[in-house]
């Protein structure tokens, strides 16, 4: 088969070194040039893409064109129309994940409960409105532009931390376009996402149920990173997917989506409450799966674009996913000083099975040997499986110690709370 890969960057770098290790013609288009030493030396790029499709139109129904990231989705729905085998998002896939308001007025259209949301244009605005309501409230602003560590979730009762913030980001602000942002009302529960394949025409089988911990540092303190690492299943997920992203089928079919889609929720003894979508890939969400697939990426790709198959093959129990950083992530500056370059060693008793649940990131090859990459320190994922979440913890963290990198960091915690809290809850209010 033949795959072309189009991203800002190389989020998938990983999923297309397994389909080149499977035989398969890959090559990788990466639209930011300062994001195309990573994976160098291991794949073949291309500073073209477009002029890569009739290399895909020659492969035919073995042709596929997959896109990573938000911000695509018009393309897509373009090339779809012209005939090309295309798995990524769709133009309204970037909408309902960028357009934060949008994605919470759909999920109301078809019937879900959500938490009270309004948005704002104006930081004075939204400042007025924290002194009125005196209560807690969730900053996200819309866009792709902007990086998870400028979210907020507020801690006081009154709202004097978010209008804080908020006077400071309106004192501060530098970017040409006006702020867009909304502010959510707080909600306390379990957070738990739940995914799933769709094809175009109906969401594959069977769907998976994640925990993230987004945090920086274990004990979920510091910076809201986008995730550092992830609980997931594919086993007992029904109750959860029938009530939440099952209903936006028909919306995702009449805009020919096909790919993966999420949807974070919030669940207590009140119901779930939707949070946000990610119709794309998720970053380490695709390394998490890959630990639960029994079917390989390059056969879960070909049953999505012919349709051919209603389920995908996937493994019993728990996986757990650690992401190894090193300084300064997550932010950019001064990582050519501190850590770029550095050498990737792995332990001697680390087996064929090991290297297979280590999945790179931001990495190339120098000199024969394998190094850190890229703008921020996001080096690789770490994944383990098993029956029960402690025995996917052993897995994972025993791979975590085979890495050797200077001043590599992760969390030690991932899957401490399901275990502590979170699994009796879901299991009383009856979603597990």
């Amino acid at each position: 088969m033949r795959f072309l890969g189009i991203g800002y960057g190389n989020d998938l770098g990983d999923l297309y070194l397994r389909l080149s290790a499977r035989g398969h013609e890959v090559r990788v288009y990466v639209d930011d040039p300062e994001l195309r030493d990573i994976m160098s030396g291991m794949m073949v790029f291309t500073l073209d893409w477009e002029a890569d499709l009739g290399w895909i139109r020659e492969a035919e129904q073995n042709g596929i064109i997959i896109f990573e990231g938000n911000g695509w989705g018009a393309i897509q729905d373009r090339l779809r129309a012209e005939g090309y085998n295309v798995v990524g998002g769709s133009a309204l896939g970037d909408r309902l994940e960028s357009d934060r308001a949008y994605g919470q007025q759909l999920l109301r259209d078809v019937g879900l409960q959500t938490a009270e949301t309004f948005e704002f244009h104006d930081f004075d605005e939204a400042i007025r409105f924290l002194r009125r309501e005196g209560r807690r409230f969730v900053l996200k602003f819309s866009g792709s532009g902007f990086a998870s560590t400028r979210n907020y979730v507020g801690e006081m009762t009154s709202g004097a931390d978010m209008i804080a913030l908020l006077e400071t980001q309106r004192d501060r602000w530098r970017y040409s376009e006006e702020p867009h942002f909304i502010l959510m009302e707080h909600v306390s529960g379990v957070e738990v996402g739940v995914g799933a394949f769709f094809n175009g025409e109906r969401f594959l089988e069977p769907a998976n149920l994640d925990w993230e911990h987004k945090r920086f540092f274990p004990g979920d303190l510091g910076e809201l990173t986008g995730e550092m690492g992830t609980l997931a299943t594919y086993r007992g997920a029904e109750r959860i997917f029938e009530a939440t992203l099952s209903r936006i089928a028909p919306i995702l079919q009449s805009s020919g989506y096909c790919g993966y889609v999420n949807l974070n929720t919030i669940v207590n003894e009140d119901g779930i409450w939707p949070l946000e979508f990610t119709c794309r890939f998720g970053y380490p969400g695709f390394a998490i799966l890959d630990a639960l697939h029994a079917d390989r990426w390059d056969e879960i790709f070909y049953k999505l674009v012919t349709r051919s198959a209603t389920r995908i093959e996937t493994h019993d129990g728990y996986a757990i996913c650690v992401v190894l950083t090193v300084p300064p992530f997550p932010y950019r500056f001064g990582y050519e000083e501190l850590s770029k370059g550095a050498p990737i060693v792995f332990a001697d008793e680390m087996r064929d099975e090991d290297r297979e649940q280590l999945h790179f990131s931001e990495v190339a090859m120098a000199g024969g040997r394998l190094v850190t990459a890229g703008l921020i320190g996001y080096v690789m994922v770490a994944t383990g499986r098993g029956e029960t979440v402690r025995e996917a913890q052993a897995a994972a963290y025993r791979r975590c110690r085979m890495v050797v990198i200077p001043n590599v960091r992760y969390r030690t915690d991932i899957g401490d709370r399901f275990i502590r809290e979170d699994e009796a809850s879901l299991r009383k209010w009856g979603w597990l």
